[in-house]
């Protein structure tokens, strides 16, 4: 009789583990055949040194299934108190359509997506952002506008920087009005200090009579006040300086442009465009700016281009202007946007258009001069010329503030004698009537009053310009249009819901559903980071359970999840050694080793906190030089303030000498920033914190699975062993002041909310949650495993460029096509776009070495997905085995003209010198399954030379490229 097997076994069986690591225990075996062990444990042995390994398993609970995951979630969700908020200060109540709900934040097509560096497969995303790009444009007035940042007071604080840089004036003074947002403020005081930045703060005549780089103003005011600014800008302009201005996108379809009475920069959220509260994030920023800063600009830049047949195609333009790329060079670190929020709000604007947008914002300040004219009538003080915000003044503002609490409102209490309120698209007549109430007025009937009520908008500032016109923003109104536009352009990209994304040191891993689910969930979604800490009862939960999750992982003994992104982690992180430093009397240490490997934030980070960076070699394996550390860390002897490294490397290795390392830096008194982009490869089996590192960025989006969603959002918390941990970010109470953070208030706040992008943590926690002490560890073992498995297989083929130890790489390997570029000319960047036609997106192209490519499978990719793969690099070999033969032209063959698109192999003629079937099916599989690339190979010096960064004429799309060129800028 066969023996039933246990409930445990049945159980366990029933877990998330499984579905979340791809290949079987049958496809693992196989695996370790290929590469030559005998377990996943043996293999783990080889790769990873022995003086860092984890002899101890995590303390973490063990797996549980998805069922009981969401059970355990819900009753976190639960203990929020979902309140009606209009406390505003830059996050306001919104409608999300639910057919963008549903098709755009729920869709994997969507948000499985990464950065679109890969132009050919990336169309729909970035005709989306275009479309981001023109609403902002337009919308402020001004000649161009990026692809999203990662909130307005970071967008704030790259405004400065900028004006600093672009500003004929030489002071080095920085003006802020005392109407911006207070975390606005915080962000930009965290990031004068380090940069020599002097900033003041004070009301508009001050600003007029100071000699400044650069001035900030809120329009409206963080109190609601719409000021004309045009004689202050005038002033500014006079004495050399820019005028940058933080604004409400809702507003300006009301209220005369700043690029209209002067302003050179404008920032801004785009959060109330259909993007809900999520306790503080992530919502889009943006940037908008004079032509003449666009190469100087920070974020990302979409600009259309033409392909190889002439045609329009999107790309990211200017690529090296790009922060990250400049290395020590940058300006700014930044890396990661908000792809996804910008895709939301620029589709709510596609939706909605200039005339429903237009209506919105009339609506809401409707009702916002309705309530100001009912609270006059009784008496109280409310101050002129607003837009949805009211100032309340000379009122007994805790009484009222109590009351609303118990009508299950929330307000801005700003004193004892004043509050303010701002009203948005969520509110109805109802919430007119109870917040009146609140402050002790009865309202009896709301039409009377607004036949009444005049509106409260300057008159002077009324905007007269028209905005949106494209026809984008006015033909999808319908549902049913926009859900076929918004399937359209997910159908010309290449997401993991289709495929493999095996690019190096991004680790694109599945996105369970099951982490999903809660993001959108109300308990989650609609609470006002400023909401009183009673009603966020489960974030504090969920914030203080994942900080602890992620401490065990590490080894570190703090965290703080306020980073919004893995670059302003690594800020975060070399803020809190600055500090460190300067509370021991060690102000001086300002030189920061980075191996010449390093991801390109790491050096812009630094010199962001005013460190001077030296770069140290590495050997002919790709391993960090310890030598030259060791000669720089005795040359710069007392100035050496820290090292950043990556570990695993960002050659993918585990070096030998990272204990050695470590202890050479702290020897001469440094500290050790280890950057955990590669923190995949290390979760239960080896701990930085436990090493000698001293802290870490965790990239949330990669190794927790948090999703890239096209380029952002991503979440970046800083790790730090306890001596740091005071000088870890400082945080904003419910009333908007400065409170102590897990830091002591050394340091400040390094993004526009305390908890960073809050809404997107419960994916991290469900994560950990299902896949628990067993299920991580494993994770990390099967991405070693893929990533041999791959290196192997390929050995004949493409040669890896580096290995660690027993001849093994780590989670990621990096093929060498330099020998075949010499040999036939066929580049890394061919190979690239000839895996279109297979398919796949490419792996990392030419970094951290030109002429290469980086593969990291991950966990998630099962046998079958990393067969398909390596058969097609295997077939693209054999092509390139034609050209070195002579079977195939040198410049006329698959490789030199891929992708193909359809219309190209399906077009009466076909004059190439291979078959069509060897263009589009080079493998029989694709014959059942095909992704056919929207545009032929993209030309990007032509997009260089011709900018041109908003939505195409639709003229254009009929074969005329030239309507939307400009003069050559170069």
């Amino acid at each position: 009789m066969t023996q039933p097997a246990s409930l445990r076994a049945l159980e366990h069986h029933d877990g998330f583990l499984e579905r979340h690591i791809g290949p079987n225990e049958a496809e693992i075996a196989h695996m370790l055949r290929t590469v030559g062990y005998d377990s996943l444990d043996a293999l783990t042995d080889a790769i990873v040194p022995g003086s860092i390994r984890s002899q101890n398993p995590l303390s973490l609970p063990e797996p549980i299934s998805e069922v009981e995951a969401l059970a355990k979630i819900r009753a976190v969700a639960a203990k929020n108190k979902v309140y009606r908020s209009f406390i505003g200060q830059g996050y306001y109540g919104t409608h999300t359509p639910n057919v963008i709900l549903r098709n755009i934040l729920e869709n994997p097509a969507w948000y499985t997506a990464y950065t679109p560096y890969q132009a050919e497969i990336s169309q729909g995303r970035m005709e989306a952002l275009i479309n981001f790009q023109t609403m902002v444009a337009d919308l402020t007035g001004m000649e161009i506008a990026n692809a999203s940042l990662l909130d307005e007071a970071t967008a704030a604080a790259e405004a400065m920087t900028l004006a600093k840089r672009s500003a004929k004036s030489k002071s080095n003074v920085f003006f802020v009005s005392d109407g911006v947002h207070p975390q606005t403020l915080e962000v930009l005081r965290t990031r004068a200090e380090p940069l020599g930045i002097e900033l003041v703060v004070g009301d508009d005549a001050q600003a007029a009579a100071t000699d400044a780089f650069g001035i900030l103003l809120q329009y409206p005011t963080t109190f609601g006040g719409i000021r004309d600014y045009r004689t202050l800008a005038e002033a500014v302009h006079a004495r050399g300086g820019l005028v940058a201005v933080a604004t409400d996108l809702l507003a300006l379809t009301l209220i005369a442009a700043p690029g209209e009475w002067g302003a050179d920069i404008v920032v801004g959220n785009s959060q109330r465009f259909g993007v809900p509260f999520g306790f503080g994030g992530p919502h889009a920023a943006f940037m908008a700016c004079r032509d003449a800063f666009k190469r100087s600009m920070p974020g990302r830049l979409i600009g259309v281009s033409v392909d190889a047949e002439g045609k329009p195609a999107y790309r990211l333009t200017l690529q090296t202007r790009e922060q990250h790329i400049r290395r020590e060079k940058a300006t700014s670190n930044i890396c990661t946007a908000q792809v996804l929020l910008a895709v939301m709000a620029s589709m709510y604007a596609v939706y909605h258009g200039p005339e429903g947008l237009t209506r919105i914002a009339r609506r809401v300040h409707r009702l916002a001069a309705i309530l100001a004219t009912a609270l006059r009538k009784a008496g109280m003080a409310v101050d002129e010329g607003f837009f949805d915000t009211l100032h309340v003044t000379g009122v007994d503002a805790n009484a009222i503030h109590d009351r609303a609490l118990e009508a299950g409102i929330n307000l801005r209490p700003l004193d004892g004698r004043s509050i303010a309120l701002s009203l948005d698209e969520t509110t109805t007549r109802d919430d007119v009537v109870a917040i009146a109430r609140a402050f002790g007025v009865d309202i009896d009937d709301v039409d009377a009053l607004d036949a009444e009520t005049a509106d409260a908008l300057p008159q002077g500032l009324l905007r007269t310009s028209k905005f949106l016109a494209h026809p984008v923003f006015n033909t999808h109104h319908s549902e049913h249009e926009l859900l076929r536009y918004m399937r359209m352009l997910a159908d010309k990209d290449l997401a993991l819901d289709r495929t493999m994304i095996p690019l190096g040191s991004c680790t694109m891993k599945l996105n369970a559903t099951a982490e999903m689910i809660p993001v959108t969930w109300p308990e989650f979604a609609n609470i006002h980071p400023l909401a009183p800490a009673e009603q966020a009862e489960g974030y504090r939960q969920l914030i203080t359970e994942l900080e602890q999750m992620l401490v065990e992982c590490t080894g570190y003994d703090a965290v703080s999840l306020q980073p919004n992104s893995g670059a302003q982690g690594e800020y975060a992180g070399l803020l809190a050694i600055r500090a460190y430093h300067r509370a021991r009397g060690e102000g001086h240490r300002d030189i920061c080793l980075i191996p010449e490997s390093a991801h390109g934030t790491n050096p812009a980070s630094a010199q962001m906190c005013g460190m001077q960076v030296v770069v140290t070699k590495c050997d002919a394996n790709g391993n960090v030089d310890v030598g030259d550390i060791r000669a720089k860390a005795e040359k710069y002897g007392d100035r050496l303030a820290a090292i950043m490294m990556t570990y695993p490397s960002t050659h993918g290795v585990f070096e030998e000498d990272v204990v050695e390392i470590c202890e050479i830096v702290h020897r001469h008194g440094g500290q050790v920033y280890t950057d955990g982009a590669n923190m995949n490869a290390l979760v239960g089996v080896a701990k930085p914190g436990k090493w000698g590192s001293d802290v870490s960025h965790l990239n949330l989006h990669k190794t927790f699975c948090i999703p890239h969603g096209g380029g952002g959002p991503g979440v970046g918390p800083c790790a730090v062993k306890s001596h740091l941990a005071p000088f870890l970010p400082g945080a904003l109470g419910c009333n908007g002041v400065r409170t102590e953070g897990v830091g002591n208030g050394e340091v400040g706040m390094v993004s526009a909310a305390s908890f960073g992008s809050a809404s997107i943590l419960p994916i991290s926690w469900m994560y950990i949650t299902m896949m628990g002490a067993e299920g991580l560890r494993r994770a990390t073992q099967v991405a070693l495993l893929n990533a041999n498995y791959i290196a192997r297989r390929l050995a004949p083929h493409y040669p890896t460029l580096y290995s660690g130890r027993n001849d093994l790489v780590a989670h990621e390997c990096i093929l060498d096509l330099r020998p075949i570029k010499d040999a036939t000319g066929i580049s890394a960047e061919d190979v690239a776009k000839r895996l279109i036609d297979f398919g796949f997106h490419a792996p990392t192209l030419s970094f951290p070495v030109a002429g290469t490519l980086m593969v990291e499978p991950t966990e998630s990719e099962s046998l079958h997905e990393l067969d398909r793969f390596i058969d097609a690099m295997i077939q693209i070999r054999e092509e390139i085995r034609a050209v070195e033969d002579g079977r195939l032209d040198r410049e006329d063959n698959p490789l030199k003209n891929a992708p193909h698109t359809a219309t190209q192999v399906t077009a009466s003629e076909w004059t190439r010198g291979y078959p069509r079937e060897l263009a589009a099916f080079p493998l029989a599989t694709l014959r059942q399954h095909k992704y056919w690339p929207p545009v032929a190979r993209v030309d990007n010096v032509y997009g260089d030379k011709n900018v041109f960064c908003s939505c195409v004429p639709i003229e254009a799309f009929a074969g005329e490229p030239e309507a939307f060129s400009e003069p050559n800028v170069m």
